[in-house]
This record gives C-alpha cells, sequence and structure tokens, in this order.
C-alpha cells in the first residue's frame, strides 16, 4: 500500500451513541469480520476486554486495519465515556482523521463536545455520521443544527434520511440524486437505488440547493456552472468536498442506523472520498532535543526515523506491547532503535498489525501506518523513536489530572508485591491512573478520572490478577492553592559527607487564574547562571508543587518566579539548590494565603420533563449551580456544575426521583475555592 491509499482515522463520540456498533459494521461490509458482533451479546470484536464484555461500553481504545476499494483503514475505536478520556485524547493524536457519531436522539452530548474540543486541539479534519434514526425521537435536522450551533462546525449534509423511528426506510443521496434502500437479508449488504419519491422530492430539493451552496463557497468552477444552468459534474463536487474537509472549513454529514445496517458503506466511502492520507494529514512539527530547532516532519518512508508511541498495553505471553505512529522512515523488525525521549536503545523483537486482540505480524511497518512492537522494555506512552544522529521529538501529549481516588488494600499481605507490581503495569498502560503507598496506614491510594474509572481497575486488578482486595469509599484529589502574592527567601547549608552544600532561592509566588495550571519562570536578572542550576532550582520548585503547603495535596494555578538564586561553585550542589527552591517555595506560600482546592465538575442530566423540578432541586442541594436547560421531545436536559464531593451516590437519587427514567453524565471541568 502506498501512503496516498492509507487512512488513519479514530471514530469518537458520546457514550451511546454506537461507534463500537458501527466499527462492527465496518469490519463485516469490509470483510474482515464474516459475522456481526454485537454489543449486547458481548461479541463485539473491538470490545476485546472482559469489563468492556460484561458491561458493554468501550474501555480502552482498539486498534484495527481493514481494506476497502483499494484503500488500507487503520481504525482506533476510541471510549465514549468521560472517565475514558485519555483513550480518545492518545488515539487523537496520531490519527489523520476522525468520524464522529452522533445519536439522532441525543444529539451533540458532552462527551461529543469533549472529544471535538480534542480533534480540534490536534486540528483533525471529520465527518460525521448521525447514527440510530430508526430509534423513538430521532430528528436528523436537528442533530445537524447542534452541530452547527454547538460545535461551531460547518456541517453539510450528504445524504438525509427518508422516514425516522419505524418508518425510516432508506437515505437519499444528495449527489447521485438517488434514495438508497439496504436490504435486509443480506445484512445491508446489498444497496437498492431507487428514484426517488414524490413523497421526498420537495426536502430532497431543499437539501440538494443547500449542498451545492456549500461546496460552491469552496469552487468558483461549480458558482459558475451552477449560475449558468449546467449539470455540475459528481467528481468536481467530491474533490471539492475533499479539499474543504481537509482544510477543516467543512465537515460531511452521513446517516443510517448501524444497528439495522442502513448507511455504514455510504461512510466508509467517505472515509476514502474524504478525508485525508498520511502525505496530506495536519501538519506535524518535532523539536531537536539538543539544539532545540523545530522542523516540520515529512511522511516519507525513505526519511530519517520519526514516530510515535502512543498507547503501552500488556500481554500475558509477549509482554507490553508498543503501539506506535511512523510518521518518517521504516521500521524494520529484528532492528534496534533509539528511544529518543529516554536517550536508550531498545530492540524490535516482532512487529504486528493489531486487529482488536488478534495479531497479524510484519517484516516492517513504513511512514503514515500504524502497528504495535513487541520488545520494547523501557518504552512509555508519549515517547519518540527515532536515530541517535536525528534526536527530534515529537509534540508529547497532555492528560487530565485524576480528579478521585480510592484506598486499597490486599486481604493477605503476602499478595502486596504481586499489587503493587499490577499497579505498576496499569500506571505504564495508563497515564490517568496513579497510586501512592500511604506510610501512615500502609493503604495503597489509586487515583483516576471517576468512580467507573476505579472500579474498572479494581475489577481488572481482581479478576485478572487474582488478587483479593478491600476496598474503601471513594474521595476526592483536591488541591492546595493561594489567594494573594508573597515574595520571600531561603538558604540552604549543612554539611553531607564532610561536603558543604549551600544555596539560597528567592522567589515570589502569585495566584492564577482557574484552569491555569502551575508556571515557573526565572527573572530577567538572573544571568548568566549554568543551564543546570537553572534546571535543578526547576526540578526543586516542581516537587514543592507536588507535595503541596498545608494538606500535602498537589498545588495548582500558582504562578512562580524565581528572583535569585545566591550560590558559591564550591558548595553549589543539587542537594542545596533543590533543599533551597523546595524551602523557599513553602516558606513564601504559607505566607501567600493558602487554600483548600476542589474538583468542580460538568454536569448534564436528562429526564422526562414532569421531573425536572426534582432533577434541578437535587442538584441545587449539592452546591449545584444550574447554568442552562434545554427542551427536546423525548425529555429536558439541565446543564450545571457541581463540587465533584457532593456528587457521590447521585445515580441512586436520580433513579428514584426520576422512575428510573433519568440519566446524567459528569467530568471534570475546573478547581475553585473549597467553601463548606
Amino acid at each position: 500500500m502506498n501512503d496516498e491509499s492509507i487512512r488513519n482515522i479514530g471514530i469518537m463520540a458520546h457514550i451511546d451513541a454506537g461507534k463500537t456498533t458501527t466499527t462492527e459494521r465496518i469490519l463485516f461490509y469490509t470483510g474482515e469480520n464474516h459475522r456481526i458482533g454485537e454489543v449486547d451479546n458481548g461479541e463485539a470484536t473491538m470490545d476485546w476486554m472482559k469489563q468492556e464484555q460484561d458491561r458493554g461500553i468501550t474501555i480502552t481504545s482498539a486498534a484495527t486495519t481493514c481494506f476497502w476499494k483499494d484503500h488500507q483503514i487503520n481504525i482506533i475505536d476510541t471510549p465514549g465515556h468521560v472517565d475514558f478520556t485519555a483513550e480518545v485524547e492518545r488515539s487523537l493524536r496520531v490519527l489523520d482523521g476522525a468520524v464522529a457519531i452522533f445519536c439522532a436522539v441525543g444529539g451533540v452530548e458532552p462527551q461529543s463536545e469533549t472529544v471535538w474540543k480534542q480533534a480540534d486541539t490536534y486540528n483533525i479534519p471529520r465527518i460525521a455520521f448521525i447514527n440510530k434514526m430508526d430509534r423513538l425521537g430521532a430528528d436528523f435536522f436537528r442533530a445537524v443544527e447542534e452541530i452547527k450551533t454547538k460545535l461551531g462546525a460547518n456541517p453539510c449534509p450528504l445524504f438525509i434520511p427518508v422516514g425516522s423511528e419505524n418508518d425510516f426506510i432508506g437515505i437519499i443521496d444528495l449527489i447521485k440524486e438517488r434514495l438508497l434502500v439496504f436490504d435486509d437479508a443480506s445484512q445491508g449488504k446489498i444497496i437498492e437505488e431507487r428514484e426517488i419519491p414524490e413523497s421526498s422530492r420537495a426536502l430532497f430539493e431543499t437539501w440538494r440547493e443547500n449542498l451545492i451552496d456549500s461546496v460552491s463557497s469552496f469552487s468558483d468552477e461549480i458558482t459558475e456552472l451552477y449560475f449558468d444552468g449546467k449539470p455540475i459534474p459528481e467528481k468536481l463536487i467530491k474533490e471539492t468536498i475533499r479539499k474543504a474537509t481537509i482544510e477543516k472549513s467543512l465537515v460531511p454529514v452521513f446517516v443510517g442506523s448501524s444497528l439495522r445496517n442502513t448507511g455504514v458503506q455510504c461512510l466508509l466511502d467517505g472515509i476514502v472520498d474524504y478525508l485525508p492520507n498520511p502525505l496530506e494529514a495536519p501538519i506535524r512539527e518535532m523539536k531537536n532535543k539538543k539544539s532545540g530547532k523545530k522542523e516540520i516532519v515529512k511522511c516519507d518512508p525513505d526519511g530519517p526515523l520519526e514516530a510515535l508511541i502512543f498507547k503501552i498495553q500488556f500481554d500475558p505471553q509477549a509482554g507490553p506491547l508498543s503501539f506506535i505512529r511512523v510518521y518518517s522512515g521504516t521500521i524494520k523488525k529484528g532492528v534496534a532503535v533509539y528511544n529518543i525521549s529516554k536517550d536508550k536503545k531498545e530492540r524490535i523483537t516482532r512487529l504486528f498489525r493489531m486487529h482488536a486482540m488478534r495479531e497479524d505480524e510484519l517484516s516492517e511497518l513504513k511512514a503514515g501506518d500504524i502497528g504495535a512492537i513487541v520488545g520494547f522494555k523501557l518504552a512509555q506512552t508519549g515517547d519518540t523513536i527515532g536515530t541517535e544522529s536525528h534526536p527530534y521529538l515529537l509534540e508529547n501529549m497532555s492528560f487530565p489530572e485524576p480528579v478521585i481516588s480510592v484506598a486499597i488494600e490486599c486481604e493477605s499481605s503476602s499478595e502486596m508485591d504481586k499489587l503493587k507490581k499490577a499497579l505498576e503495569i496499569f500506571q505504564i498502560e495508563d497515564p490517568t491512573f496513579t497510586y501512592k503507598e500511604d506510610e501512615e496506614t500502609g493503604q495503597i491510594v489509586i487515583s483516576g478520572m471517576g468512580e467507573l474509572h476505579l472500579e474498572v481497575l479494581v475489577t481488572r486488578i481482581k479478576d485478572e490478577m487474582k488478587i483479593n482486595l478491600r476496598v474503601g469509599n471513594p474521595q476526592v484529589s483536591y488541591r492546595e492553592s493561594i489567594t494573594k502574592s508573597a515574595t520571600g527567601s531561603a538558604e540552604f547549608s549543612k554539611t553531607i559527607a564532610n561536603k558543604e552544600n549551600r544555596a539560597k532561592v528567592a522567589l515570589t509566588l502569585s495566584p492564577l487564574g482557574e484552569k491555569s495550571g502551575n508556571r515557573v519562570e526565572f527573572s530577567p536578572s538572573i544571568k548568566g547562571v549554568d543551564d543546570w542550576i537553572i534546571s535543578t532550582v526547576r526540578d526543586g520548585i516542581h516537587g514543592a508543587l507536588m507535595s503541596g503547603i498545608k494538606y500535602g495535596y498537589e498545588c495548582t494555578d500558582i504562578s512562580v518566579m524565581v528572583e535569585s538564586i545566591e550560590f558559591d561553585e564550591e558548595s553549589a550542589t543539587e542537594v542545596a539548590l533543590r533543599g533551597a527552591s523546595a524551602m523557599a517555595f513553602d516558606r513564601v506560600a504559607s505566607e501567600a494565603s493558602p487554600v483548600l482546592m476542589e474538583p468542580i465538575m460538568k454536569i448534564q442530566a436528562s429526564s422526562p420533563s414532569e421531573y425536572i423540578g426534582e432533577v434541578i432541586s437535587s442538584l441545587t442541594q449539592r452546591g449545584g449551580i444550574i447554568l442552562s436547560m434545554e427542551s427536546r421531545p423525548s425529555s429536558d436536559i439541565v446543564n450545571a456544575e457541581a463540587p465533584l464531593s457532593a456528587m457521590f451516590g447521585y445515580t441512586t437519587v436520580l433513579r428514584s426521583s426520576t422512575q428510573g427514567r433519568g440519566s446524567f453524565s459528569m467530568e471534570f471541568d475546573h478547581y475553585a475555592q473549597k467553601i463548606r
């Protein structure tokens, strides 16, 4: 396969929009699977993990490859639940295009907005698929409007549905101007083209006009043909849509029902026709690790090796599998490559193309392709693989910080080493999972993105590692910050092993706004200081920020300005510089009115309109602030924010007050000063 015939795509959406069901149809129609695996039956190919099969949700991003019309499509099916947002983040980092799936009933839901913003961050072109047209309350045109208003995108339907709910019979191709009906007996493989029925003619003409109007703004040729009343070639329309999609000026919209085997083959055509190949993909930058010089990565199999590890997954037999995207050069089995991030060489023992958990062995992997490597021992998510002679780092990935913790301990002390080993594996696999041992209680505290995230991890430890655990109640992961500016200094002076260690550091701390994170800067007056001294002072401050001020929680939203560093060459050791930096931070922070910060969650609650009053009341009782409300045919939506500490057990309360018909989703938004 050449680069032009490869598509590296992700499938992303809110939970229950039908991502995995759509992927199963794609694998069926491309011949990768001989039968369709259903999520509800626990048979979905991409949901290979037992937890996924039991819960009917996607937890980890699974990679697979299929072929459609002489094109190779590498697909990553990502989770829809907000607790597993890191899986989406790292997948989008290495993709060239994405399919955003929306439920025709729910429209643009909270996680839809989150993943859309993540795709914006990585500059990824998208096409949209509005699924579940057979469901009660399905409304294609409302979903299209929400893509425009909520996501700020420019949606352009290429197909429109004929009917909805039980009356959904097929889709109209606005480019070919034909009705497409998908044969039930062949599970949608056979598509019958028909004349557009008179009952749908007016709707077709309106949306055909909309299509031509949308694409004409990107093509003078189409505009001229339109005004001259001449037919517009199908090829010209598709070429214009492709160009506008890759430029992220347009979002082609497809429609169907994956469960009813309708519209998925048209979506496959859209992936090939409109999403970019690796040569057209968003521009990636790399930075020389030594000089700091930046260059653009060029997709060239004969160029210098540049590849990014975007996921680590442990295989019981093979050990760590390193999922990798090759941007430049060629990786070959059996050769040693250089981990630029770690400054270490590692050997590739085996090379795979993954199909969920099935492996197809390869001899090489070229620029533009995605695969998995066996043999790396030191690799972590975000590492750049290359050569010593070309030490360029690809842009690393950033992940949200854990907001919820739970204490666990082994029922038998003999299993403690086994537990720690399991936790080390999970921490390498999942960048949003952390753990630490509480020296006072002997318990291990694990932290993650939400209750479900931790629940899944605990179940995996019990089931996969066969470790019996006692599990405490979930606890909030607080942060610390300051509310006013302060300046001060501290001196570290201690004789260690008959050597004097002395340094003095002066700092100014200032509060930053919400969602700012921490910032460490050095005053312009600090001149002629060796890089290692600057780096050591920075490390000392970062360590102090992690250790907290009063309560031992990590700090956030603090600006640190290093005003001066006093030392002499004989006694300026790393110990002295780190110690002085940490002592100065502790002293100044304690005078800057420190406060405890708690995670505030963005909440969307859905309920039939007759219970919406109870929903609003239950949220406000928990300190929630109602931000907005929306009315939909089947339910009302409440958008709110509330402290995480007040939301434990809210699922039970909501179900009770809505007779089991209410639901809600929640994701971290920002830290705010704890008041209650």
